[in-house]
């Protein structure tokens, strides 16, 4: 061989390697890291800002015996009808008398509106929680057994169906009235129409997840019936029953309402915006403070959790969610 050949060869073999080089050295690409839940639910501004506005309306009638408030059954007809602002003195039937800053006024009774309205969060929150929490219990155990029995589907559907169709209002009225005006009513009552909106959502999903390739290997192995509920059914079901449960805390907060400001609630001398609402009506012209600031309370409410649910859902909900992340 010449030098000119071997020179060739050397030259063809440093670009050979030179051309494998630069693949070989090229690392796979290491696949995205998928956002955790909790970073993707943080992330969507209608989830910060619906939260922001309740954990601030909790905090608040959590610590409405350190913002300047008093007893809100507390009465000193001397005082009544004051504008909001005012200062003056209370005087309590005990005989106590002490000055005060009457931030949104008195009632014709005297009564603080302030006090009232943040005590009054108190009750309204408690039973939007209340409320949700029992109608997606019931819900979703009626719900899982009527779409994975079938024998029994028709049946509970059925029975849901005739539940439906019975105006909620007028049930709660009905179960009031029978039963009287305490908290414990008032939350079946506005929870009971409730429940078949939450079973058919589930029995939506079951009848779905039902057909899985990895429901029907459960089935084959003998696995027991409430495992496959529980770990393989009831999992896919959960998203959308956080998200629904936002929405039924709102009705019942804005239902709750409805029905202490008709009178066939939670009783008159309990603190809750419909009371409020309700005692202040007859003077509204001449003194609108008394409905006007619990029914913003009450708005601002219904649409910090209405605003959390559609945030939850646009995360929670594959067909909503096109962040893919």
């Amino acid at each position: 061989m010449t030098d000119s050949t071997l020179s060739m060869s050397a030259a063809a073999a440093a670009a050979a390697a030179t051309a494998v080089a630069p693949d070989a050295a090229i690392e796979p690409l290491a696949p995205p890291q998928r956002r955790s839940l909790l970073t993707r639910i943080l992330a969507d501004w209608s989830v910060r800002a619906g939260g922001s506005v309740l954990l601030l309306l909790v905090l608040m009638s959590l610590a409405a015996p350190w913002l300047g408030t008093i007893d809100p059954t507390a009465i000193d007809p001397g005082s009544g009808n004051l504008m909001p602002g005012t200062r003056g003195e209370f005087n309590s039937l005990a005989g106590d008398t002490f000055e005060h800053l009457f931030v949104m006024g008195t009632d014709s009774l005297g009564r603080d509106i302030w006090s009232r309205t943040l005590y009054g969060a108190r009750v309204s929150l408690t039973v939007g929680v209340a409320v949700a929490a029992l109608a997606m219990v019931l819900g979703m155990l009626v719900g899982l057994l009527g779409g994975y029995f079938r024998r029994i589907d028709s049946v509970i559907m059925r029975l849901m169906d005739g539940v439906m169709a019975i105006p909620g209002i007028l049930f709660a009225i009905s179960l009031v009235a029978l039963f009287g005006g305490s908290l414990l009513t008032v939350v079946v009552a506005i929870a009971v129409p409730e429940i078949p909106r939450v079973a058919r959502l589930v029995r939506s999903v079951v009848l779905t997840v039902r057909e899985e390739p990895y429901v029907e290997a459960a089935i084959a192995l003998d696995t027991p019936t409430w495992k496959i509920l529980a770990r393989h059914i009831l999992p896919n079901a959960i998203a959308p029953l956080i998200i629904q449960a936002t929405y039924v805390c709102a009705s019942a907060i804005l239902v709750e309402a409805i029905l202490s400001f008709l009178g066939v609630g939670l009783p008159a001398d309990m603190a809750t915006w419909g009371n409020i609402m309700a005692e202040g009506r007859a003077q509204f012209n001449q003194y609108p403070h008394n409905v006007l600031f619990p029914g913003i309370f009450l708005a601002l409410t219904v649409l910090a959790v209405n605003i959390l649910g559609d945030g939850l859902r646009d995360t929670l909900d594959p067909k909503f969610n096109k962040r893919g992340g």
